[in-house]
């Protein structure tokens, strides 16, 4: 079993900048990728990044070039670079790991995102 916490996130203006992390524990060594979802309001989760432990790196599209994911070198931690936030980035965040099989397994409690136009 892998616990995921997650810390950052808040309320912000459209135009500034967030960093959330994600720290993992337990099981990691199962762990393949690492990544974010969201989900707004009355919507679905959606993929916002993944990155693998190869190095492979996935963005939506709707965030490409606004945000960044990272991986900590020396822990299973993961973080995402928010820039130029607008309000349709508004939701609740969640960290989560992958399998190899591309399974997400495990979830974070999720940490909030408000951004005001």
């Amino acid at each position: 079993q892998v616990q995921l916490v997650e810390s950052g996130g808040g309320s912000v203006q459209a135009g500034d900048s967030l960093r959330l992390s994600c720290a993992a524990s337990g099981r990691t060594s199962l762990i393949y990728a690492m990544g974010w979802f969201r989900q707004a309001p009355g919507k679905e989760r959606e993929l916002v990044a993944r990155k693998r432990w190869s190095g492979d790196t996935y963005y939506a599209d709707s965030v490409r070039g606004r945000f960044a994911i990272s991986r900590a070198k020396v822990k299973y931690e993961v973080s995402l670079q928010m820039n130029n936030l607008k309000p349709e980035d508004t939701g609740v965040y969640y960290c989560t790991d992958q399998d190899p099989s591309g399974r997400y397994i495990n979830w974070g409690q999720g940490t909030q995102v408000t951004v005001s136009s």
